[in-house]
Parts: C-alpha cells; sequence; structure tokens
C-alpha cells in the first residue's frame, strides 16, 4: 500500500531537490530572528529553516523584544510579521536599518496573509527585502532566501531610504505599474557614480537635521565612489572621493562637524552631474521608483 506524503515527508523531499542550493545558502542562515506574535506560526517557520539550516532560529513575539535580541545576536537574516499585537513590521524594518546594529543590512523578509499593494510599497521604502505570503509553500520559502541571499541587490545608503536597490524590488506578490523591467538590470559604473553623487547631493543639507544619517551615507557614497573610480581607471574621480572621505573620517574622529568643509570636499563631485539633473531635490529620489 502507498502511503500519502505527510507534510514532513513533503518537506524533506522539497529540501532534498533543492540540495545544491540549500547547501549554498546555509552558512548565512546559521543564525535567524523570527518576530512573530504567533507562536504556533514562528514556532512552523522556524522548524522550515532548521531543517534547511541547521542553524540557531531566535523568536520574538513583538516589535521591542525583537529588536532587543537583533542587537543581541546579530542575525544573518529576520523574518518579521507585517502586523499584530505588538508587532509591526514596517516599523521594524525602519528601526533596524536606521539603528547602530551590526545587523541592519541583513535581509528582512515581511510575512503576511495580507499582501496589499500599499502594505508592500510601505514595507518596501522601509527598507524590507521581500514578502513570503502565507500560506507559504516549502519551495515558496526557499526561492525567498535565494532571492535575498544568492541574489543581492546594491544596498543604498541615504538619508530619506535606507535599505536594497528599490528600483530592483522584485517581490513576487506585486506587479503593479511601479515595477519597470528596467528595475531588474544592474547598474552601469557610469550609473552608479550618478546615483552615489546624487545621494551626496540630497545629504548635504540634511548635516544639520540628521546629522548622523547624513554622515553615515556620505561615507557610503564616497567609499563606493572611490571603489568605482579605481574599477574605471578614473584616477580624478578617485582622488575626488577620497579627499571627501578624508574630510568626513575626520569629522567622525573629532566629533566636530564642519558642513562648509564637507560641502567644498563635495563640490568636484558635484560638478560631474548634469547641468539639467534634477534627480536630487531636497529628497533621494534616484532610489525612489
Amino acid at each position: 500500500m502507498v502511503r500519502p506524503k505527510t507534510s514532513e515527508s513533503r518537506c524533506v523531499s522539497v529540501f532534498t531537490d533543492e540540495a545544491k542550493l540549500i547547501a549554498k545558502m546555509a552558512p548565512r542562515l546559521r543564525k535567524a530572528l523570527i518576530v512573530d506574535p504567533t507562536p504556533a506560526s514562528a514556532r512552523l517557520l522556524g522548524d522550515l529553516l532548521r531543517n534547511i539550516s541547521q542553524g540557531q532560529v531566535f523568536t520574538a513575539q513583538t516589535n521591542k523584544r525583537g529588536l532587543e535580541i537583533a542587537s543581541q545576536i546579530d542575525p544573518q537574516i529576520m523574518f518579521v510579521e507585517l502586523s499584530g499585537a505588538g508587532v509591526d513590521g514596517v516599523d521594524f524594518a525602519r528601526k533596524v536599518r536606521r539603528g547602530d546594529m551590526m545587523c541592519r543590512q541583513a535581509p528582512i523578509i515581511v510575512v503576511t496573509s495580507t499582501a496589499t499593494a500599499q502594505s508592500i510599497l510601505a514595507a518596501r521604502d522601509a527598507g524590507v527585502h521581500e514578502f513570503l505570503r502565507k500560506p507559504y509553500t516549502n519551495k515558496e520559502l526557499v526561492r525567498r532566501l535565494e532571492a535575498v541571499i544568492l541574489r543581492p541587490r546594491d544596498w543604498i545608503e541615504a538619508v530619506q531610504y535606507i535599505g536594497p536597490d528599490r528600483r530592483r524590488f522584485n517581490s513576487e506578490d506585486y506587479t503593479g505599474p511601479l515595477k519597470r523591467k528596467s528595475d531588474v538590470r544592474e547598474s552601469s559604473d557610469s550609473q552608479r557614480v550618478l546615483q552615489a553623487i546624487r545621494i551626496i547631493k540630497s545629504a548635504l543639507p540634511a548635516l544639520s537635521s540628521d546629522s548622523a544619517q547624513a554622515l553615515r551615507a556620505l561615507r557610503a557614497q564616497a567609499a563606493d565612489l572611490q571603489k568605482v573610480g579605481v574599477g574605471m581607471s578614473d584616477v580624478a574621480l578617485v582622488t575626488e572621493a577620497a579627499e571627501l572621505q578624508r574630510i568626513l573620517r575626520d569629522a567622525a574622529e573629532t566629533g566636530v562637524l564642519d558642513p562648509p568643509a564637507i560641502a567644498k570636499a563635495s563640490l568636484p563631485l558635484l560638478a560631474r552631474l548634469p547641468k539639467d539633473d534634477g534627480a536630487a531635490r531636497g529628497r533621494d529620489q534616484v532610489v525612489m521608483l
């Protein structure tokens, strides 16, 4: 007699079929955090993750406790319920991204049974990587993990937005008008340069209102410009980015913020923007869809 497959046997079957893929992802799944007000739901997801990675899974039933655990364990990946008693996935993602925790760039996957276009856009704008709609299959979970671990998006460190590049947001739960075919292409070096300089332009005015994040954004873009400049063999770009980095490093080390000096060091880079460029007029439009 042939016995029907149980949920456990189906789980093993799927994971066996994906063995090579899972082996590549497992080292990045050794420590996971689940923020979910429903213990049964968290336990189900936790068991699936353990079957995949044989790693540690920590759970929290509220945003507050989730943030406390995240600061203590430095998770490699986080799952958060979109909404529930004591849980707000959008707020959780925003606080992680804008905080100082080591895991602030770790993938965040929102889990929900009510994924609307509005909720997906709100989560995307908070820096979420992916959505996982309930009820989900083992295969769907693996696909989301594959997307955030093996196909990572460029990281955007701006002032009004912090998270994976929204122009390449690829949630399978949303295929609306704001999702363009060009959004999934890798940025060319020239596009990366323009993007970084636009973020620098938008960050300069924020030095007086959000100095901590403005400095973080400026340092990230200066470092990226120097890296791209080396790859492009653009000595001038490398030199200009290095000078900005020097000024920013001095500010970080001395604790003395000198906006005029930072603005002056940014001028050679800003001069690279096209004269008719209007992509960064007071906000980080470069990362908007």
